[in-house]
């Protein structure tokens, strides 16, 4: 019930600082505004529309060639199949918090046979030592940039040399679960072939980041590329049409591609905001991408009664939900976006100084 009061509240703030809007029905139509009612549909995976989304995609990922796929939990999945399929080694090694571990219900295990090997702490990314140290022989090795479920934490760009060239070295391909490979630029100050290029193949998101309806890019070489097609049309991933998905994928894509940095720079002001409150820290405490966790050290309810009176009085929305973490410990992800330069640094200071006010008044 708590929960449905933040969110309630959230919504009617004014002013949310949050992601890029609302995602109604006004996300495709503006995709598909200024777009020639005439043009012809893809069909069942061909057409103009989808054939030349997927080699721009490629063609900025660095990649020979691209797949267009209605969903990244497909598009994975297919990813780590053809690369166990070919070493005939059914076994990938990858973080405890993967999302392929956590949220596709086993998929991967029971649809494809494939076994898992967990690398490094839950609590940390995975680093070089942890794939020197492997015990089981293993046909890919998954990479999440950044890592999401511990606050999108990222290792640093000479470790993924080191850990790249290593694994080719030892004949195992690597794959990027970049869903938010965009969003990681800035901090690497590389651009996104230059990433890729350490990879066999990469999965990238159009819902993230972007803020696009659904939709995924599969790249690598062709033939990686074309057997990935034979997986999608088993998967049925080949609908008669996916031009209202590949469509706002590119819209979107084209409006929001040069605005990471600006994310980026929201992300680390907001983070900075939030950590000079009492009892609140982010993880990571300055952030390596636009989104982040946060931490109230503070017991749920309160926390949502505060954040509820914060919100009415300034009408800026920080979150729409807090978990429970422990009794006295509740968070947040914070993912910024187009809304954040909706707010003024003077609205931001007024909302941060009465939340810390009303923070210090629970310590008493």
């Amino acid at each position: 019930m708590g929960e449905n009061r933040l969110f309630e509240a959230y919504k009617r703030a004014p002013h949310p600082i949050q992601g890029h809007g609302k995602r109604n029905l006004d996300v495709l139509k503006t995709a598909l505004d200024k777009l020639d009612g005439d043009i012809e549909s893809d069909i069942y995976g061909s057409g103009k529309i989808i054939e030349d989304f997927q080699q721009k995609m490629a063609d900025d990922l660095g990649k020979e060639r691209a797949v267009f796929f209605p969903s990244g939990t497909m598009a994975q999945q297919i990813a780590l199949r053809i690369w166990c399929d070919q070493k005939e080694v059914p076994k990938v090694a990858y973080h405890p918090l993967c999302h392929l571990e956590i949220h596709e219900e086993d998929g991967l295990k029971k649809l494809h046979r494939i076994e898992p090997v967990l690398l490094a702490d839950k609590d940390r990314v995975i680093d070089l030592d942890d794939v020197t140290g492997l015990k089981e022989e293993i046909a890919c090795l998954l990479l999440e940039l950044p890592q999401r479920e511990i606050g999108g934490q990222l290792p640093e760009y000479e470790t993924l040399v080191a850990i790249s060239q290593y694994c080719r070295e030892k004949g195992i391909s690597v794959h990027l679960d970049g869903a938010r490979l965009y969003e990681v630029l800035p901090y690497y100050g590389k651009s996104a072939a230059e990433i890729c290029e350490l990879f066999d193949s990469v999965y990238i998101s159009f819902y993230k980041g972007f803020g696009g309806i659904a939709g995924a890019i599969l790249a690598g070489d062709e033939a990686f590329t074309d057997e990935s097609k034979v997986w999608k049309r088993r998967h049925g991933g080949d609908l008669i049409s996916l031009y209202p998905y590949i469509l706002s994928a590119d819209h979107y894509f084209d409006q929001r591609v040069d605005k990471m940095d600006q994310y980026y720079e929201g992300a680390k002001e907001l983070a900075a905001y939030l950590n000079g409150c009492e009892g609140i820290r982010t993880l990571p405490e300055t952030p390596v991408s636009n989104m982040f966790h946060v931490f109230f050290h503070y017991p749920h309810k309160q926390i949502e009664a505060t954040l509820i009176e914060v919100y009415e009085e300034t009408g800026i929305g920080l979150t729409g939900y807090v978990k429970e973490v422990s009794e006295n410990e509740c968070a947040f992800e914070a993912s910024i976006g187009d809304q954040y330069e909706n707010v003024s640094k003077e609205q931001l200071r007024t909302m941060f100084h009465l939340m810390n006010q009303k923070l210090k008044q629970l310590k008493k």
